[in-house]
Parts: C-alpha cells; structure tokens; sequence
C-alpha cells in the first residue's frame, strides 16, 4: 500500500485567527449595546420631533400641492422608522410603516384624507407616551392603524394577517 504524504502549508489568515488578540463576539456584543444604549436618548428626542412636525403638518390646499405635503408626511414618519429600528422599539416602527403605506397607496389624482395622518401622528404620540409593560393597548393601537389600512387600501393585508 502505497501512502502519499505532503506538507500542508498553513494559510496567513488561519496563522491570524490563531493568534491571540482581538475581542470575542460576546464581548464585541456588549460594547455595541453600551454604545447603542448611549444614544437612545438622542433617538427618542428624533423621534417626539418628527411625530411633532407630522402633527404640525397642515392639509394640501389644491391637488397639486398634495404630493409635496404627503412627501413631507412620509419623510417624517420614515424619519420615525429610521430613529426607532435600532432599539427595537417596534410598535413606533410599526405605526409609521402603516402610514408610509397608506401614502404610497393614495391616488395622486385624488384628495388624501387627511384625518389618516392625523391619527397616525396621535398614535405615535400615544405609543411615546405608553408605559412599557401596556403591550395590550400597544396592539391594540397597532390593531385600529392596520384597520384604517385596510379600509383605505382595499385588498390589503397585513404581515400578522
């Protein structure tokens, strides 16, 4: 029998990983939550400017100003999205993609019901407001957005559905 034998050379990047040095993954993880953690106060002021500005926001006058006011009603609330995702906070990301839909869905040639912005930026408000362990009246809020959603966009239906 004849056996074959050879010199396996070891590659660069495994004599690196080898080598010690670096963070492990646990201890990478916990500094990026203490560093995640530092700036959600910041995220949370974002987020109470942006739902103040979309309840500022006044209805389009004409039809044509209509597109420019629900452009600004969608940044806001995609502003909430962008502000709140990255600590979870997923009922406010939630409430803001339920109006980023509705203002995809709305017909350009067509008045937008205005009262939908209305009541998504009271939500919002609301969800700020809620204590943390009133998870029934968060799905309950979310509950009557995707309603709304449903009866605007016939056909529809929602990620739980």
């Amino acid at each position: 029998m004849t056996v074959i034998t050879h010199n396996r050379r070891r590659s660069r990047l495994s004599t690196l990983i080898d080598q010690p040095g670096g963070v492990s993954a646990g201890v990478a993880l916990a500094q990026a939550k203490a560093n995640l953690a530092e700036m959600e106060g910041r995220s949370r002021a974002v987020i109470e400017e942006e739902v103040a500005a979309l309840a500022l926001l006044q209805p389009a006058a004409s039809l044509e100003e209509t597109a420019r006011v629900l452009d600004q009603a969608y940044n806001h609330s995609s502003a909430v999205i962008d502000a709140a995702g990255p600590f979870e906070l997923k009922d406010l990301c939630a409430a803001a993609a339920n109006l980023c839909d509705l203002i995809d869905a709305a017909p350009e040639d067509k008045p937008f019901d205005w009262r939908i912005v209305t009541v998504h930026a009271q939500a919002l408000r609301l969800l700020l407001t809620l204590p943390a362990d009133a998870a029934e009246v968060r799905t309950q809020v979310l509950a009557s957005l995707k309603d709304v959603l449903k009866a605007k966009v016939p056909g529809i239906a929602g990620p739980s559905d």
